[in-house]
């Protein structure tokens, strides 16, 4: 592997947000691009939003998008375990560096007197400061209260971001921090900066608002006289107006609902590395994902917000679908359609409503919904339910429709079977009699006694997907209802 290492760091307090699945495949792409490693490492210091099941949950997401990780929770590297809560040796021997460096002192105060102090600052209009009320003789630390870092040197710290450029805060972005909380686990601006020097991670894949606690974690760097790592900011996910970022309140998904809703990963990929990032050409859909790898880089990362758009990511979805093998697309439409319908297709029945399949869905979940509408319904073995009322249409008359019935009956009988596997040969053959007999009185008795359904496919692509047996026999059923 080369030098490039990168991560993704969730904490398990729920669900897996869009924001963060992005973040996670770009720090994988920028690895895969450079034959680097990708390491998935669990932030879980934050006992109290701790949500049980969420680590799985994790690890499901990324596995069914196929954002594989070469070292992860259950696959420690050489450093050891890849979950914060398995490393607080780590955390306290950094710890002890930075006491023994006078860089690092226990917080001596009380959260009243803390909030005494934020009022003061409040009342005198400036910003607090932790660093304003450092201790000149703390005491030693024995785990028993906070652990602050004594910020090494208060100035202004200029940085270089991957995407944003050169950055740069004054000494206000800068005070003491709590490393290692009265409980004896880190924080977040602690851990992070310790496991990433410890696994060698040599670009940060990050949120924006990262950006205003920079010079806190440069500090922190310098302190452990650790080299800066590559930071690479992302541009805000927004909501489909672009309006303001997308969150919980604005619909937000957990990314495992868009496989119930039967989203391909390949395309949710797809979707998601088009948000913030461009590969510089008008090149959208990347079918394979080693040219989405490929074509990945930092440059064409952006710094303006990227709009979740959901009809933009069915439609990727349906470019997706349309390169699925006729096979794999059956076996995945087939248990739906067997539920939705309450029976099975034979396979010779599916094969005939594959082209219909994809012409009408974007997502598996279609396939749900056209069911509760009746739309596979003329899919199943069988005669329909004909109403004899509904039979000749609004304008139709039963003597009429019965008549037209008997003649489509004699058209079809002479067609060859085969060219029932093809609706345009169907409707080759009935449309000179519909045009000549009125469309509207032919095909809708013709439709609705092929499916039994008010709203359903034409007549043409039926025929073709049950045969012209069945075809045969429910115009034939079709004609009796009229007839008694």
């Amino acid at each position: 592997m080369s030098g490039i290492v990168t991560r993704f760091a969730p904490s398990p307090t729920g669900f897996m947000h869009i924001g963060g699945v992005r973040t996670a495949l770009f720090a994988w792409l920028w690895a895969r691009k450079n034959g680097g490693t990708f390491i998935l490492r669990i932030e879980d210091t934050d006992r109290e939003r701790e949500v049980e099941g969420s680590l799985e949950h994790i690890m499901e997401s990324l596995r069914w998008l196929g954002l594989t990780w070469d070292y992860g929770p259950e696959s420690p590297g050489p450093w050891g375990s890849n979950i914060q809560s398995e490393r607080l040796d780590t955390y306290r021997a950094a710890a002890q560096t930075l006491i023994d460096k006078g860089l690092a002192y226990a917080d001596p105060y009380t959260p009243e007197e803390v909030e005494g102090f934020r009022q003061a600052a409040a009342a005198e209009m400036r910003p607090f400061l932790y660093r304003d009320h450092r201790p000149e003789h703390p005491g030693a630390w024995d785990g028993t209260r906070a652990l602050r870092l004594k910020v090494p040197k208060v100035m202004r710290y200029e940085w270089h971001d991957e995407v944003r450029g050169d950055l740069s805060a004054g000494e206000e972005a800068l005070d003491d921090f709590i490393l290692i909380k009265s409980d004896g686990f880190p924080t977040y601006n602690f851990a992070h900066i310790v496991d990433d020097a410890a696994m060698g991670v040599t670009h940060i894949f990050r949120a924006d608002e990262f950006i205003s606690s920079t010079p806190r974690f440069l500090s922190l760097y310098d302190a452990l006289e650790i080299p800066y790592p590559k930071f690479v900011t992302l541009p805000p996910i927004l909501r489909a107006d672009r309006a303001k970022k997308l969150g919980k309140r604005d619909g937000s998904k957990d990314i495992l609902e868009y496989r119930e809703e039967g989203i391909l990963p390949e395309a949710m990929v797809n979707f998601l590395a088009l948000i913030g990032w461009n590969p510089g050409t008008e090149e959208e859909v990347f079918l394979e994902r080693t040219d989405l790898v490929r074509a990945f880089t930092l440059e064409g990362i952006q710094t303006g917000g990227g709009a979740v758009n959901e009809e933009k990511l069915r439609w990727f979805n349906k470019q997706h679908l349309a390169a699925v093998p006729d096979d794999a697309f059956l076996r995945a439409a087939a248990p739906r359609l067997e539920h939705t319908l309450g029976v099975a297709l034979a396979p010779e029945a599916l094969a005939r409503l594959l082209p219909l399949l994809r012409e009408r869905i974007t997502q598996w979940s279609d396939i749900d919904t056209a069911a509760e509408t009746g739309e596979w319904d003329f899919a199943r073995p069988g005669l329909p339910e004909i109403d004899h009322t509904l039979l000749p249409g609004k304008n139709g008359t039963p003597e009429g429709a019965q008549a037209h019935l008997k003649h489509v009956a004699d058209i079809l009988e002479a067609l060859p079977a085969p060219s029932f596997d093809d609706p345009e040969l169907v409707k080759q053959a009935l449309w000179e009699y519909a045009e000549a007999a009125g469309r509207g009185a032919v095909l809708w008795p013709l439709r609705y006694a092929l499916s039994g359904r008010e709203r359903s496919p034409d007549p043409f692509t039926i025929a073709a997907v049950i045969g012209k047996e069945s075809t045969l026999a429910r115009v034939s059923h079709a004609i009796e209802v009229l007839i008694h």
